[in-house]
């Protein structure tokens, strides 16, 4: 059941109680939590607070705390599933579900007594009737009289022919019924794709119950930053929810204007600006940024000899000298950093990348600090999927969640250096992959498969950093192939997951185009061709287009999605 007053359905009934916190491995699950987490601490609410990263890792903690708590509440997880039968819970459990993923699961939607969803209003959401989906079962006892009435007088057999004619409408109306709630379930559950950010939805709460701050209207704009860097929704979407966010930053933010009232130069300022798209320029030398940013990367086609000279030209139409350009972006002469942002949006233009500016919002504190959204989700989602082993396997988690706080500078630099590392391995793996002509076209898919012993390759078993990989190389292998069909193909990518269970990881994603809606069709497909060919899959991942898949199995499996999809 949608929720449609947040604060008397949520939070007035959560605040008194204890309260198990279920949170999703994703950036926007975390700034969400923490969100959550202050409003907590502001009313002493007690809460338990668990990392899943999978449907097996819920159902897990569900099993090991159903008996301490009544009250749940799931981040970025949940929703897109049918959560009572997953979990078979007790009839006095509550869930409050503030979930991202569509569609929504139908009957978590016409739950009105144990599933609570917390969706922002104005999504369009296009859920089914009721009436289109469940039926009242009919008196069954009709349809199972006792048939023997045939023996008796006239009046009676005139009776039963006409019941016999009845039930047989009925069962031609129900069988035609079925056929159309299949017809529109398949419909809506199709193409999974993102709603409003689950950060933004927490923090509406916080502004509606007047408990908002600065810090959570930071984990917001991260929140929302996070969807459009990993590309789960579109530029139009990205654009409206940036306008509502900004207004929140003027009323939060305009002291910093007023020279009489202003504030200390150790308080944390907002602003909203016009920047460029280039991964962690601030934090890098340009060079760096320009060569592993994906937009840009794919615009100039660096993999090769002549994109590297067309890089040299870009540089040399700005009028910047290499020395510059190389060092770290701190030590560039200030002249050269004044109008840097013109310098590049113009030169830009002349080379195709009319798209390098865009909408975002920086943070200031201190003297020296300042950064980007996307620079704090790149910092985050490297430190959640680090694979250097550091104890426990929460440990990444608790890291990555720490590092949105301003007080923990150490762990977000430390993520940065991490986000470069990942952001060198993706480019490297990407300009290895065309050159060596690894993208193949299987029909209805393009296809494209890591081996073992490639450089980096245990990065890539991790979901989040396999999906980066995707779309910058779908997006690279776009500009550089010359075939139009191609153009227009998703892309499935698999790569070694557990070499000693022998299995691969497989993400599929759709199609790299202009009027993208960003809706995958993947999950279901893959669904289909597991059952199909009885390959043993795990569909663990929240997202539905990430599986897990036996190394052996996987020729039959893509042979049935290519007939599939076909």
């Amino acid at each position: 059941m949608f929720v449609s007053d947040c604060r008397r359905e949520f939070y007035d009934v959560i605040v008194t109680q204890r309260v198990l916190l279920l949170v999703a491995s994703d950036v926007d699950a975390l700034c969400a939590c923490k969100i959550l987490q202050a409003l907590f601490h502001c009313d002493h609410v007690q809460y338990t607070l668990i990392p899943v990263s999978g449907w097996q890792e819920l159902e897990t903690a569900f099993l090991e705390h159903k008996d301490q708590f009544k009250y749940f509440v799931l981040i970025n997880c949940g929703a897109n599933v049918d959560l009572l039968e997953i979990l078979q819970p007790e009839e006095d459990a509550f869930f409050f579900v503030c979930d991202s993923h569509r569609p929504i699961n139908v009957v978590n939607v016409y739950n009105d007594t144990q599933i609570k969803l917390l969706v922002k209003q104005d999504d369009d959401l296009g859920v089914p009737a009721y009436d289109d989906i469940f039926r009242d079962e009919e008196d069954e006892e009709e349809d199972s009289e006792d048939e023997s009435e045939g023996s008796e007088p006239s009046e009676k057999r005139r009776r039963f022919e006409e019941d016999v004619i009845e039930r047989t409408m009925k069962r031609r109306e129900r069988r035609e019924w079925e056929a159309r709630r299949r017809e529109i379930l398949f419909d809506y559950e199709q193409y999974e794709y993102h709603g409003t950010s689950s950060a933004m939805v927490m923090f509406d709460l916080a502004w509606i119950m007047s408990k908002d701050l600065n810090d959570m209207l930071w984990w917001a704009i991260v929140g929302l930053t996070d969807q459009w860097v990993q590309d789960k929704i579109t530029q139009m979407k990205y654009v409206t929810d940036i306008g509502i966010l900004q207004r929140h930053v003027s009323r939060h933010n305009h002291r910093s204007e007023d020279e009489e009232n202003s504030l200390s130069i150790d308080c944390m300022r907002i602003a909203f600006e016009y920047d460029l798209r280039l991964a962690l320029y601030q934090h890098w030398s340009l060079y760096e940024s320009l060569c592993n940013t994906s937009y840009t990367s794919a615009r100039l086609k660096l993999w090769s000899v002549q994109g590297q000279k067309r890089l040299q030209e870009f540089l040399a139409d700005m009028g910047l000298p290499l020395k510059q350009v190389k060092q770290k972006f701190n030590s560039m002469d200030i002249s050269l950093k004044e109008n840097l942002r013109e310098m590049i949006e113009e030169s830009a233009n002349k080379f195709g990348m009319k798209d390098l500016r865009v909408q975002t919002f920086s943070i200031h504190f201190g003297f020296k600090n300042k950064f980007s959204a996307s620079d704090i989700v790149y910092a985050t989602t490297s430190l959640m999927e680090n694979i250097e082993k550091e104890g426990p396997e929460t440990t990444n988690f608790i890291k990555a969640l720490d590092s949105l706080s301003r007080g923990n500078l150490d762990k977000l630099h430390q993520g940065l250096d991490l986000a470069k590392k990942q952001l060198r391995a993706i480019q490297q793996t990407v300009a290895s992959c065309i050159c060596t002509n690894l993208v193949i076209s299987q029909g209805p898919f393009l296809y494209c498969s890591l081996m073992e012993g490639t450089p980096d390759v245990k990065l890539f078993s991790k979901p989040v950093s396999l999906c980066l990989l995707s779309k910058n190389l779908l997006k690279s292998f776009v500009c550089s192939t010359k075939n139009k069909r191609c153009k227009l193909l998703p892309l499935i990518m698999a790569a070694p997951m557990d070499v000693e269970q022998g299995t691969v990881i497989m993400v599929g994603i759709p199609p790299e185009t202009e009027s993208s809606d960003k809706k995958n069709f993947f999950g279901r497909a893959f669904e289909k061709a597991a059952d199909s060919t009885s390959s043993r899959t795990l569909h663990n991942h929240f997202d539905m287009s990430v599986i897990e898949l036996k190394t052996e199995d996987r020729s039959k499996f893509l042979d049935a999605l290519i007939s599939l999809l076909s």
